[in-house]
């Protein structure tokens, strides 16, 4: 439901604005808004289209390592942390296996590696639910965690940097781990509320505290690097890791005298289809979000919040990277757009340009997300997904303004 009102807000506040800049004199504002629609959609049906290839070879890999057992390797490894958080996921149960994979692919900054495997995800923990119409916890808790993005390797916000010029192009790496740890971790106590979970059971706490060993021993170690090491350390140590990942998957399967190539080409039927039934709910989201922007109702929220933070008397000086904070709930490119033509137009080493940067890796897309993942497996009722996910993604986009103070301020 909470989509379904935020995405006729969209087209009510943009028929608004749009009026009123008509009678403004603005003559174009209907014509763009009726062009950016039809962009929209036609990107909504290619985006899907172009998962195919991926969906396919990712849920090929996902099929040998069940088949072969990996992945039940997985899902032990981490089943007394997942258990508390998905107590109505059977233990061992495959799906913990695939969303430990996703949230691997997450944290190493290789999204298109994540996005079929949190599809598979949503798949396997709806066979478990009674209502299929309706979100279960479990998938609230997983897209929720999801949506808060933890990334411990931001390869790509280092190399558009790198692009624009940067002296130090992973200087906003440590400001990003530390943002995007706080986002995640409001985004963890925000669902456990909800669902009455307690996060002072000792095994949860036992899990988090090695987290959090890992996520500040990458900063102190990332802190004895040069800026050149950092970036290479990235790249070379988030590809080691996912290929060979694929290859334990598929040395497992060889040595348990699976047929790796069938198993493969199963899995893979499975990605075309998944890749076709999300285009309607994506297609959706992208209008909504295309109209809003073509409007220019996204420039008056941005003037908005700028001219009443200088009414308080704070500094406005990350006001100009807002329009990316406000943007990538709503659509990954277009965030992404907006950082480098900041950078381009104020240059890479701008305090409003680094910002924008740990904006960027810090938060998620989460109406994209939420989009995709419930609409791959036809969730009609998100419940309290949708407010979890916006709240994390705020705290993302404070502890992001904060830490860039800190380090850049």
């Amino acid at each position: 439901m909470a989509l379904n009102y935020v995405w006729i807000s969209f087209f009510l506040i943009t028929f608004v604005v749009a009026l009123v800049k008509l009678l403004g004199g603005d003559t174009e504002v209907f014509q763009n808004i009726v062009n950016s629609l039809f962009e929209a959609a036609t990107n909504g049906a290619t985006i899907s289209l172009g998962l195919i290839g991926m969906m396919a070879f990712a849920l090929g890999i996902m099929k040998i390592g069940e088949r072969g057992g990996m992945i039940a390797i997985f899902a032990r490894l981490v089943g007394p942390f997942f258990n508390k958080l998905f107590p109505e996921v059977p233990k061992n149960h495959p799906a913990l296996g695939s969303i430990l994979m996703n949230f691997s692919a997450n944290a190493l900054g290789l999204d298109n590696a994540a996005t079929p495997m949190g599809l598979k995800a949503m798949k396997e923990l709806q066979e478990l639910n009674p209502n299929k119409e309706t979100a279960t916890n479990a998938q609230i808790m997983f897209i929720v965690l999801n949506a808060s993005s933890l990334t411990l390797l931001p390869i790509s916000i280092m190399a558009y940097r790198q692009e624009a010029g940067a002296a130090q192009p992973s200087d906003v790496f440590l400001p990003i781990l530390i943002a995007t740890f706080f986002s995640t971790l409001s985004a963890l106590v925000l669902v456990a509320i909800y669902q009455k979970i307690n996060l002072l059971d000792k095994t949860i706490l036992a899990y988090l505290g090695v987290l959090s060993i890992l996520v500040f021993g990458t900063l102190y170690y990332f802190n004895t690097l040069d800026q050149e090491q950092i970036g290479t350390i990235s790249k070379v140590v988030s590809n080691v890791i996912l290929f060979g990942i694929f290859v334990s998957f598929i040395a497992l399967a060889a040595f348990k005298k699976i047929n790796v190539y069938d198993a493969f080409i199963d899995g893979a039927k499975e990605g075309f289809d998944v890749a076709v039934r999300i285009i309607p709910y994506l297609v959706a989201i992208l209008v909504g979000v295309a109209v809003f922007r073509a409007s220019g109702s996204m420039d008056y929220l941005v003037t908005g919040v700028s001219n009443v933070v200088s009414w308080l008397g704070f500094d406005t000086g990350f006001v100009e990277a807002l329009p990316v904070a406000f943007m990538k709930p709503l659509s990954g490119s277009g965030a992404r757009g907006l950082m480098v033509e900041l950078m381009n137009t104020k240059g890479a080493d701008d305090f409003a340009s680094r910002v924008a940067c740990v904006i960027q890796g810090s938060t998620e897309t989460t109406f994209y997300v939420l989009a995709v993942y419930f609409g791959s497996v036809a969730i009609k009722n998100t419940r309290h997904a949708l407010p979890c996910a916006l709240l994390s993604e705020l705290v993302g986009v404070i502890a992001a303004i904060v830490v860039a103070y800190i380090f850049f301020g």
